[in-house]
Parts: structure tokens; C-alpha cells; sequence
């Protein structure tokens, strides 16, 4: 197979003209393609009236030719295998993707793992999210954080990463989604995304493959203390008082896993704070987006629902930027603590709602929040405390158009553009629920954006707050072996301890750690 890149053609080309391009990207005749697979496909809308489809390709070819380059062997190899089951089988905690695909390799690698949820199954759990999105009820150990699938069940599905991946981790994580029931597209497409409503059923075929191999799951398994002895892991403790022995444990327990942080950092086990962002969700209409990237084009089937990504560097210092933005989407209610207000985006697989939603977070670095290294986990607090009082409590969420925050007055009444949040969303002035300094910065970029992106700044966009789980506030500090750098067997992994941000680089990250659990286990 010879790779072919940057074969350009028109956006409603036809299959015999790709065909015909990869013959002469090759300099061969169209008779000696014997076969071809994408292996990616992007966009190029630089010129809105001829969109162009940029295609990387990977063709069988009949004869010899200098064109192209040898294509890369992308599948996945096992770094080792079990020679029998481990007698104090590896501990998971955590069932979001950086969880899902630790256990799924150390099971295809048969060392038969045992998973620790705190939360519910995921169809359980998706009940429980809705009783807080319809009636305002919180279920603490249930909701948009907590339960299986992880916080990215609630979410686009995004499966795309700036990440280096030298050896094409990515490619497994995606090749274990679409034998679980995601499209196949999305080994190809360059920006690849699933859906909540699709990610369930994905989750829960993953399930049953690890219970096939010999892993196993418990839900409502909340991990509370940690057994560990002169710098070594030598079990876990549950809440009912159940201690788990094991000399193995995967620490894949999401950025909002708080309670968790805290039995970790009185246990000793080393952490430290960074940096992470706070903000706002915005709302505009999703057509609005797609007339100005695509032009003509917006509603083609091929681009589908438009995306953007924007940044500004404010004149006080800040940084503020488009977060997890969600095309044809709703804003979310993902709080996972009473009497607290916390944002986020979901999209369906179709993005086909109304609006488009964004974070538009600052930069927030540990010099904000000085203390020891949970002092990132009260600043957090602080606001979303803020942004619940603001909201006027039963879980609604403090809202302003943005015309009416640039003026800096309260909002009273909502125009074209209607906030997807529920249970609902209070007009208000957002000013008290984030430091002065990010009110600033986000007044600031709003203007500039709409150079960018006309109507981005338009007076009746929506602003609802907060948006503070952008990532974790600490990283649980970990050496070459993945492994903590004072607690020999605890493997901090995904977007918790600080490694990740978002399905796809979650997942990778939680496929090296089990490969270095697998090593630890033969060795």
C-alpha cells in the first residue's frame, strides 16, 4: 500500500473523479488502482464559493511508482500478554474513556480487571442527569460527572486531539468505538464526533466485551480511602467498608472527582496545582456560524453543522479563548455538588438544534489561587457557588446577552436567540460570578471576535454561566513509568490527574497506563 496526501477536489465531486485524481496523484493508469481506502478527510473553506475536500489516501497499486510514500502500519500491538490471571487482579477506577479503554486493553491483554464505578450504569445514569436537566434534582453520586461513559457521554462525542501520537494510539481508540456501534466515518473524517445518544450504546457494548474477557464491573463502588504502605499501593477501601486488595491501581477518576483528590492529597500521594480556565457558555444561531464559514455551501451534508475556534489575548494579561464548542447543540447542566451552577456543551450525533454553544474561558494559573494544591478545587467552588446564588437557586443558571454585558447592566428580557440551558436560566448581570479580571478580558475578546466572526458580538447572544470544569485543577504527578512519583502501583491517568482533555486523548492516555500496568503486572 502507498499513502497518497493532499489530494484536493471539488466539494461535489463524484467517486470515478477521486478515483481518477488518485491515478494521477500516482502517475499510474486508472486500470492499476486496484484498491483504496481513505484514511482521511478534510475541508478547506479558505474560499467559501469553492470548498474543497482535501483527502489522505492509501492505495493497492498494480505497478511500481515513485509517487506517494510507503503507508504507515497503524494497527495496534500488544506490548505484552498475561501468562496466567494475576492473583491480586488490577484495580480501574473510574469508567469514563480514559477508564473504558484502560480496562478494555488490560482485558484483550488478560489481566482480567476489575472496574470501580462510584456512579450508575449509563443508561441509569442518563435518567438520573435528566431528573436534574427537567425537575432541578441532583443526584451527587449520578449526574452529567459521575457514572459510566464519564463525563464525555455528555458531551459532542468530540474524537479529535492535538496530542502527538507516535504510535497511533488514537487509531486503536477509534477502531474499539466503531466495533462497539459508532459509524465508521469516523476512522476517516478530520473532525469525527459521536453523540450522546450513540456514545450509550457504544459504552455499553465496551462493557460486555471487557465482561467477555474476564473483567469485571461494580457500580455504586465509591473508592474512599487508600490503602497504601511505605510508598507502596496495597488496596483500595470502599465506602462500605470493603477493602479491595491490589497492588495495581489505574486512577481514572475525572476532573471533578473532588472528594477524591482530597483522600489522595491527605494520603500523601504528590500533586500539584495548574492551570486551567474559567468562563461562560455563548449561544448564536447555528445557521449564523454556518453562512460564515461555509457561504453558499452552509447546509451541505459533507460539512455539516459549522464549528469555530477563536482567541484573544486580552490587554490585562489574559488569554481567552472558544472552548468544547458544540455545533446544532444545548448548554447542560453538569454540576456534580448541591448548590452549585456548572456549564457545559452537548451535541447530538446530527447537531441539528438551533444554536451553536462555546465556552469563552480565561486562563486561570495557580498565582490566582494561592494555598496548598487543593486551593484550584475551592476557587472553583467559589464561583459556582456564585453562579447558583445568581441563578436564584433549583439548579437554574445565571444568563445576560451579551450587548447588555458589554454595557454592564442586568439583562431583562431575552430577543432572537433562546438559551438551551434547563432547567432554566435567570437574567441577571454575570459581573459577580467571576473575578473582575475575567469579566475584563471576556468584555474585551467579545468585540474582537465579531471582527472575526460578524454578529459574534451581536446584543442578543446569550451568556450563561459558569463554565469552570474546562480540566482538573491539579495533576497527580506521575514518572517514566507512569506511575505516581511517591506511590509505587498508582497510575493517575486521563483528565483527572492532569494528562488529558477530551475522549480521544483520555483514551490514549488510559491505553499507555494499562500497557505499563500489564509490563509492571509480567515483570
Amino acid at each position: 500500500m502507498r499513502r497518497l496526501t493532499e489530494l484536493r477536489l471539488p466539494l461535489a465531486h463524484t467517486e470515478p473523479e477521486l478515483r481518477a485524481a488518485i491515478a494521477a496523484g500516482f502517475a499510474v493508469p486508472e486500470a492499476a488502482v486496484l484498491s483504496y481506502q481513505v484514511f482521511r478527510r478534510a475541508w478547506d473553506a479558505r474560499k467559501k464559493n469553492a470548498i474543497a475536500l482535501v483527502y489522505t489516501i492509501d492505495a493497492e497499486l498494480a505497478v511500481a511508482t515513485a509517487q506517494g510514500t510507503p503507508s504507515p502500519d497503524v494497527s495496534y500491538k500488544f506490548v505484552t500478554e498475561a501468562a496466567r490471571r494475576p492473583d491480586k487482579r488490577p484495580v480501574v477506577i473510574g469508567a469514563g474513556p480514559c477508564g473504558l479503554l484502560a480496562a478494555l486493553v488490560l482485558a484483550e491483554m488478560g489481566f482480567c480487571p476489575l472496574i470501580l464505578e462510584r456512579g450508575k450504569l449509563v443508561r441509569e445514569r442518563t435518567k438520573d442527569t435528566w431528573g436534574l436537566w427537567r425537575r432541578g434534582i441532583l443526584n451527587p453520586e449520578s449526574n452529567v460527572q459521575f457514572g459510566e461513559g464519564g463525563a464525555g457521554t455528555f458531551s459532542d462525542g468530540k474524537l479529535y486531539s492535538q496530542i502527538k501520537d507516535p504510535r497511533h494510539l488514537s487509531r486503536k481508540v477509534l477502531t474499539a468505538f466503531v466495533e462497539a456501534g459508532a459509524p465508521e466515518e469516523i476512522l476517516y473524517i478530520a473532525k469525527p464526533h459521536i453523540g450522546t445518544f450513540r456514545l450509550v450504546a457504544m459504552v455499553e457494548s465496551i462493557r460486555a466485551k471487557i465482561e467477555l474477557l474476564g473483567g469485571e464491573y461494580r457500580f455504586g463502588a465509591h473508592v474512599t480511602d487508600f490503602d497504601i504502605q511505605d510508598g507502596q499501593m496495597r488496596g483500595v477501601i470502599l465506602a462500605d467498608g470493603e477493602r479491595i486488595e491490589t497492588n495495581h491501581v489505574i486512577l481514572a477518576i475525572g476532573h471533578s472527582a473532588r472528594d477524591t483528590f482530597e483522600i489522595l492529597h491527605r494520603r500523601g500521594v504528590f500533586m500539584e496545582p495548574k492551570p486551567f480556565s474559567i468562563g461562560f457558555r455563548i449561544e448564536h444561531p447555528q445557521g449564523m456560524i454556518d453562512r460564515h464559514r461555509f457561504g453558499p455551501a452552509a447546509g451541505n451534508p459533507i460539512l455539516g453543522a459549522a464549528d469555530y475556534k477563536l482567541v484573544h489575548h486580552a490587554k490585562n494579561g489574559r488569554s481567552v479563548y472558544s472552548f468544547c464548542m458544540c455545533p446544532g447543540g444545548t448548554v447542560v447542566a453538569a454540576t456534580s455538588e448541591p448548590g452549585r451552577v456548572v456549564t457545559n456543551g452537548m451535541s447530538q450525533y446530527s447537531r441539528a438544534e438551533r444554536n451553536a454553544n462555546a465556552g469563552i474561558v480565561v486562563g486561570i494559573s495557580p498565582e490566582d489561587y494561592p494555598g496548598d494544591v487543593l486551593a484550584g478545587v475551592e476557587f472553583q467552588r467559589r464561583w459556582e457557588s456564585a453562579a447558583f446564588v445568581a441563578g436564584g437557586g433549583g439548579y437554574q443558571a445565571p444568563g445576560q446577552l451579551v450587548g447588555d454585558f458589554l454595557a454592564g447592566r442586568a439583562s431583562e428580557s431575552f430577543g432572537e436567540v433562546l438559551p438551551s440551558y434547563r432547567p432554566g436560566v435567570h437574567l441577571t448581570n454575570l459581573a459577580p460570578t467571576l473575578p473582575d479580571y475575567a469579566i475584563a478580558a471576556i468584555a474585551e475578546a467579545l468585540p474582537a471576535f465579531g471582527r472575526t466572526i460578524p454578529g459574534f458580538d451581536r446584543a442578543d447572544a446569550v451568556l450563561t454561566g459558569v463554565e469552570t470544569r474546562t480540566s482538573s485543577p491539579l495533576r497527580i504527578t506521575r514518572g517514566k513509568t507512569l506511575c505516581s512519583l511517591n506511590t509505587s502501583g498508582l497510575y493517575p491517568a486521563g483528565e483527572g490527574a492532569g494528562y488529558a482533555g477530551g475522549i480521544l486523548s483520555a483514551g490514549v492516555d488510559g491505553i499507555k497506563v494499562a500497557e505499563a500496568v500489564g509490563l509492571s503486572l509480567n515483570a
